[in-house]
């Protein structure tokens, strides 16, 4: 995915334990959990919210069009 190997991937957990402590480490792992899925989440609402805006363009037409007459 980002060309992390076992030894890398080794090396960032022995750091985020000394960092972060044994009995923090889970908690650590878990806010980023939930910041992945909120991520994710807020990203594909905006997917669902998009506007085609010619077909808005056209029927904003069609109704001064028919305002008109």
């Amino acid at each position: 995915m980002f060309g992390i190997g076992v030894p890398e991937l080794i090396l960032i957990l022995i750091i985020g334990l000394v960092v972060f402590g044994p009995g923090k480490l889970p908690g650590v792992g878990k806010a980023l959990g939930q910041s992945i899925k909120e991520f994710k989440q807020a990203n594909s609402d905006d997917d669902n919210k998009t506007v085609d805006v010619t077909e808005q363009k056209k029927l904003e037409a069609t109704k001064i069009d028919s305002d008109k007459k």
